[in-house]
């Protein structure tokens, strides 16, 4: 294998791994579990605030009523962190009802194909596709890795000037077919100097489903899934 396959290789082993181990929802969908835990216990706390209140007032000596004006600052604090709790509840619910529309919105893209910013490509049906800019002549490197960051194929390819599409029908190294799903990937061009420079590239394939995730909207192409974010164009 030439030195720019092996650095290919090692870029889409270590942004396959990166891509893993930061891609994980538990830091989200912990936020998301803590705060109705934060608001009720809020709205407990201030409801025994009322409670210890009323029966202050209730049971004070008439000739020698208690100084309430720390519970009336106490009060109109409470209230207006209620009215906090009430307007974010309200921006919550049309969080939701955003994401709902975004969702419908872009269920049309269903079965079209689409172009996305993404580490990984999806292989679909044994296709798999990438787009990334060159120049005449220029050798490009590519490495594709599985989910453990093993080499699974690699390529040398010569660019054109502009946009260049590579394919990639799923066959490893070894010529076995491969099964459908999400493979790192990296492109690389070899430097004058012998070092290898990475190369930015697109990833093509087919929407097969729209889903939410924490406060954004998730695109599936096959096994890859991208935030709509990262959607760059869709064929009509």
């Amino acid at each position: 294998m030439s030195d720019s396959l092996t650095a290919a290789t090692n870029a889409a082993a270590a942004a396959y791994v990166t891509s893993s181990a930061s891609g994980t929802s538990s830091a989200s969908s912990t936020g998301t579990a803590a705060t109705p835990n934060a608001l009720a216990q809020l709205g407990a706390n201030f409801n025994q605030f009322l409670q210890l209140l009323l029966t202050q007032v209730q049971n004070q000596d008439p000739t020698a009523p208690t100084d309430t004006t720390q519970f009336t600052t106490e009060l109109v604090q409470f209230t207006g962190v209620q009215e906090q709790v009430n307007a974010n509840t309200s921006l919550g619910q049309l969080i939701g009802l955003q994401q709902s529309s975004q969702v419908l919105q872009s269920a049309s893209l269903v079965g079209k194909q689409a172009t996305v910013t993404a580490n990984q490509i999806t292989l679909q049906g044994g296709h798999g596709e990438i787009q990334f800019q060159g120049t005449a002549g220029e050798q490009v490197a590519i490495g594709v890795v599985d989910a453990n960051g093993n080499p699974v194929f690699n390529a040398n390819v010569t660019a054109t000037t502009g946009t260049n599409t590579w394919q990639w029908n799923g066959v490893n190294n070894s010529g076995n077919q491969e099964p459908d799903g999400a493979y790192g990937i990296a492109v690389d061009t070899a430097a004058t100097n012998g070092t290898a420079t990475p190369v930015g590239y697109s990833v093509v394939g087919t929407t097969t489903g729209v889903s939410t995730s924490g406060t954004t909207t998730q695109l599936q192409l096959g096994s890859l899934s991208v935030g709509l974010s990262a959607l760059q164009s869709v064929d009509q």
